[in-house]
């Protein structure tokens, strides 16, 4: 309890100094390469521009998610409930209900596979009480990992005009998701999973055509544009790579490939497969 408060608290003073910037973000053409195990920067754009994450927000849900699991807060089988708050979080979500449940498990690979805003509000209430507590926590965990310039809302990532980041940061978050949790990390390569009889792909497409891609997470808004994080590896070397604010998906997709091909390439090659995808209004 006394560790939460001090999160909360730390989320609190943070996020006043950072109001102004906040009010101040749009969509903006950012991108940052870092190697995972040396730090060193491989290249870097507008990286401390603040942008809107979109459902990159998500990989903090997880991140905490991974820490309670470890300290024994959550359990993988535990039963979450799915409030009518979590049940209105439209549009990527399971939809089974208010008032009915999932397991950790099924919201973890639910985030990670669907992006599922349903599931993100699950974990959020669960480990702290409501959307807005668990946005302070958030901030604060940000903060202490290095993410200065970063304010988290909710755990979803859905349009508020106070959520923003920075390429990187959301480069800081992936190292430390990799870093702190190696294990649970490599959930982040699931291409699908099996929900309730149902088979269901994730949209994450760089890792169906680019080798040595395993990750992270994608995201997209109106207010975003299209946002994603990349984790690669080849030869003992492994990167993560950011790219915001790109206006298709298609777009994004390629520069990301194209970062990670000056860094791992020969070994590393893409294919001509298009990864466009449906203009949308909301996190993903």
């Amino acid at each position: 309890m006394l560790k939460t408060k001090s999160l909360l608290l730390a989320a609190a003073i943070s996020t006043l100094s950072l109001l102004g910037a906040a009010s101040a973000a749009e969509a903006g053409q950012a991108s940052y390469l870092v190697d995972a195990h040396s730090g060193q920067v491989l290249e870097a754009s507008n990286e401390n521009e603040l942008n809107y994450p979109a459902s990159l927000t998500k990989m903090m849900t997880l991140y905490l998610a991974f820490e309670a699991l470890h300290d024994g807060r959550l359990k993988w089988d535990q039963k979450l409930n799915m409030s009518e708050n979590a049940e209105s979080k439209e549009p990527f979500k399971f939809a089974i209900g208010a008032g009915r449940k999932v397991t950790t498990r099924e919201a973890v690979e639910g985030i990670v596979v669907l992006s599922a805003n349903d599931a993100a509000v699950a974990i959020a209430e669960q480990l702290g009480g409501s959307e807005e507590s668990f946005g302070k926590i958030m901030t604060a965990k940000a903060h202490q990992l290095g993410m200065s310039k970063t304010v988290f809302k909710n755990p979803s990532g859905l349009p508020d005009p106070e959520q923003v980041t920075t390429a990187h940061d959301m480069a800081t978050l992936g190292v430390a998701l990799m870093r702190d949790f190696p294990e649970e990390f490599k959930l982040f390569s699931l291409r699908g999973m099996k929900f309730r009889g149902m088979k269901l792909r994730g949209h994450n497409n760089l890792m169906y055509r680019y080798a040595g891609a395993d990750g992270i997470k994608t995201g997209y808004t109106d207010a975003s544009g299209y946002n994603l994080v990349t984790s690669a590896s080849k030869n003992g070397r492994r990167v993560v790579g950011v790219v915001m604010g790109e206006k298709t998906a298609q777009i994004r997709d390629d520069k990301m490939a194209n970062l990670l091909d000056t860094y791992l390439a020969p070994v590393a090659s893409t294919t001509t497969v298009s990864t466009g995808a449906p203009k949308q209004s909301w996190a993903n």
